[in-house]
């Protein structure tokens, strides 16, 4: 695997040095953080190793273009709560909720028009301090979403192959 994390040190050699531990002393920390991932299992697998660090009641926005990795980061999320059930993005049914160790709603607001067909579906209700809350585009409802919630950016590398990412994580 070929993570790099702070374009210094991949996630391969990061490894050696103890990844897990690196990744959450960061969230407890409270720096941005930033990652480049090469395919679609490491995006996943760094989603995996963040989702240690977190606790009911956090929300993460992912924030980027089509086809940059927000679902695939999702799904390690997921996987990291616990999550054992097949993830999928909520494009029309705006929100999914999965159960593991930990509850996760999984929203997708790519195509919502109007913050309040959000409300009318109970958004407030799904930030509670029991689950964690991923909403996919949350950069389009930025002025309705809790005020601590994780801005996760997601962008194609320059110059790169198309399966490489940039991911940085906004505290």
């Amino acid at each position: 695997m070929r993570i790099k994390k702070d374009n210094s040190m991949s996630i391969e050699q990061s490894k050696d040095n103890n990844l897990e531990r690196d990744v959450s002393q960061e969230q407890k920390m409270g720096s941005d953080q930033e990652y480049e991932t090469y395919s679609e299992q490491e995006t996943f697998e760094l989603g995996y190793e963040f989702a240690k660090g977190l606790k009911p009641g956090d929300s993460i926005s992912l924030e980027g273009d089509l086809g940059t990795g927000k679902t695939a980061f999702t799904k390690g999320i997921a996987a990291g709560l616990g999550v054992t059930q097949h993830i999928t993005s909520p494009t029309f049914t705006l929100v999914n909720t999965y159960n593991g160790e930990k509850i996760l709603h999984h929203f997708d607001v790519y195509r919502v028009n109007d913050p309040d067909e959000l409300f009318a579906i109970g958004w407030e209700e799904y930030f509670s301090y029991e689950a964690v809350t991923v909403v996919e585009w949350g950069d389009l409802v930025p002025d309705i979403l809790p005020e601590n919630t994780i801005h996760i950016r997601f962008s194609r590398l320059d110059g790169s192959s198309y399966e490489g990412r940039r991911i940085i994580i906004e505290r």
